[in-house]
């Protein structure tokens, strides 16, 4: 099958789907455009700044991404295009997009409170409790498994006549691992992001303080993606994957306490811009290639292999392939910055469900891009290797420049960087905007379950370090491919108990509820499923006690909130009117 037909359809899916369904949900949950948002109201100058919707978007964007829009669908492929394809698209309309919009919607509607806020007014202080005790656990393993990927992107080498280059050329630098010459992939994204970070907090004050037009803005951060990839050409920086752990972990640190607009906002404005620039390649590519008669050539269905690594089609694709479908790590990042930022409700629908269709289109890319540029035995050996970890983004990137160099005739090594560029931002943003998120969480678990915590429980330093330890704990001790099933399971069940918390919120305004319904039940039954069949295939007969204790509270903790949830939708407890 031609590249177009899968990217084409996808596209007017998706379209149809804004102007439609995204129009049908805004008005069932009662969106007002002229209503003020918290932003608005507070403006604090920290947390709450009104922001524009173009580098609100960005920074929404750039950090729902992260990794999983890449990881997922490179790991998903492997049950077949076919499967894979359609829970992208179908997941995305119906179930990533409606989830994303009604968390950030409820969280605007409850003056930017997080998730677990709102599951405290529809669930009570039992189900505030469950749910943020579940939402730390998710954020743990999402910053463990993209801590994983960060140093694994950033380390990454592949032969030097593979990339398309000979001995002595000047391009990457070559090191020599097991007698074989190999280019140095990941040291140009390492020397990229410090430079963009370290460049972050100038912009951040020309916009946010200054107040430059955004065209300016533009231009500048722009300036700054070409002037960070120049540099990292000439001086790539090669550390081990254990040394950027650590350096990661402790930028992440002090990060996570300065203010949105210092770093999170700027860095996530400047590497949206590698983003953007990466996907219009990439559209660019499949387009040309495709009126070039290029084929994906990658198994249809290919459950067979997939069961065989990853376990049945149902659940674990749809646990694979999280972010291009639905995410519950979105929710997080709706109720814990995004919407403090949103400048009019009327927004809302651009950034919650526009923004997850155009997260399910990078999905679509990547998928094609691997499906039909990276050579199926080559895409085995590096994803799915016999012996040792595989390097799903390395697999990325070298599909994104065998497709640009196809297409438009770029250099594969370069092409391949670019595609290291775009996961890379991600990884760092998401790592950033999750370890702040979880000091959030942390800080009203301790709240909750003390009342007056001690004072050292509501320092930063405290918060922001037991996250950090946590996190570079468990990726220091398993690999991602433990923590990838894990990470998904948890990811679509905090999905699926969103849902199911905004649906009694809804319930309670006295609105339809069957488009939150519907999805949420899917997830809880999907993804209870796959717990049970890792605890029990997986986690006990290898012995992994810390991933069997996970996944146990994992399982106690979704029961409690379902149940919850169920007992307030069958006898309603007096309307809180949340909408009004």
């Amino acid at each position: 099958m031609n590249v177009l037909f899968y990217f084409l359809v996808a596209v007017v899916c998706f379209a149809l789907a804004y102007r439609f369904y995204g129009r049908f949900v805004a008005r069932a949950v009662g969106e007002d455009t002229g209503r003020p948002t918290p932003a608005a109201q507070i403006n604090d100058g920290k947390d709450y700044v009104p922001t524009p919707l173009s580098v609100l978007f960005a920074h929404h964007y750039s950090t729902i991404a992260g990794a999983g829009p890449i990881v997922g669908p490179t790991l998903g492929i492997l049950y077949g295009v076919g499967p894979a394809w359609m829970w992208i698209v179908i997941g995305a309309i119906f179930f990533g997009a409606v989830h994303d919009f009604v968390a950030l919607f409820a969280s605007i509607r409850e003056r930017g409170s997080s998730m677990a806020e709102v599951a405290r007014k529809s669930l009570g202080n039992t189900g505030f409790t469950m749910f943020i005790v579940f939402t730390i656990i998710l954020l743990v393993l999402v910053t463990s498994a993209f801590l994983s990927f960060t140093a694994i992107s950033l380390t990454s080498l592949y032969p030097l006549d593979k990339l398309g280059l000979e001995t002595g050329q000047t391009l990457l630098r070559t090191t020599v691992a097991d007698g074989q010459t190999m280019g140095v992939v990941g040291g140009i994204a390492s020397t990229s992001v410090i430079i963009i970070t370290l460049l972050a907090p100038l912009l951040g004050f020309l916009v946010a303080k200054r107040q430059i037009k955004t065209w300016l803005a533009f231009v500048l951060a722009f300036g700054i993606c070409v002037f960070s990839v120049y540099i990292g050409f000439n001086h790539p920086l090669t550390l081990s994957p254990q040394v950027w752990m650590l350096v990661i972990a402790v930028y992440t640190f002090f990060a996570c306490e300065a203010p949105v607009w210092f770093i999170l906002q700027p860095r996530d404005f400047v590497n949206v811009q590698i983003l953007y620039f990466g996907m219009a390649a990439m559209i660019l590519g499949v387009v040309v290639s495709g009126f070039k008669g290029l084929e994906v050539t990658a198994p249809v269905t290919n459950i067979a292999v997939g069961t065989a690594k990853m376990g049945p089609l149902w659940p674990f694709l749809f646990i694979t392939i999280a972010c291009g479908a639905i995410s519950g790590f979105h929710a997080l990042v709706a109720g814990g910055t995004s919407s403090k930022q949103l400048a009019r409700e009327g927004q809302a629908r651009a950034v919650g469900y526009g923004g997850m269709l155009l997260e399910g289109l990078l999905a679509v890319l990547v998928l094609t891009a691997i499906g039909s540029s990276l050579n199926y035995g080559e895409y085995m050996s590096i994803a799915w290797p016999e012996v040792g970890n595989g390097n799903p983004i390395l697999a990325f990137a070298l599909s994104a420049g065998y497709l640009l160099h196809g297409s438009l005739g770029v250099p594969v090594a370069f092409g391949t960087v670019i595609g290291i560029l775009v996961v890379e931002g991600f990884l760092i943003t998401t790592l950033d905007s999750a370890v702040r998120l979880n000091r959030y969480l942390f800080e009203e678990l301790w709240k909750s379950l003390f009342g007056s915590p001690p004072a050292y429980m509501r320092k930063f330093w405290f918060n922001s370090g037991l996250a950090v330890i946590l996190m570079i704990a468990i990726a220091w001790t398993n690999s991602y491919r433990y923590i990838w099933p894990l990470f998904g399971s948890t990811n679509q069940l905090l999905a699926a108990l969103t849902l199911i918390a905004v649906t009694v919120w809804l319930h309670r305004a006295k609105r339809p509820t069957w488009f939150t319904i519907i999805p949420a039940t899917v997830m809880v039954v999907t993804t209870m499923y796959s717990l049970g069949y890792k605890l029990f295939v997986d986690y006990i007969p290898n012995r992994n006690y810390l991933l069997i204790v996970i996944d146990v509270l994992l399982l106690i903790l979704a029961i409690g909130v379902s149940r919850l949830s169920i007992r307030r939708l069958v006898r309603p407890e007096a309307s809180l009117h949340p909408t009004r």
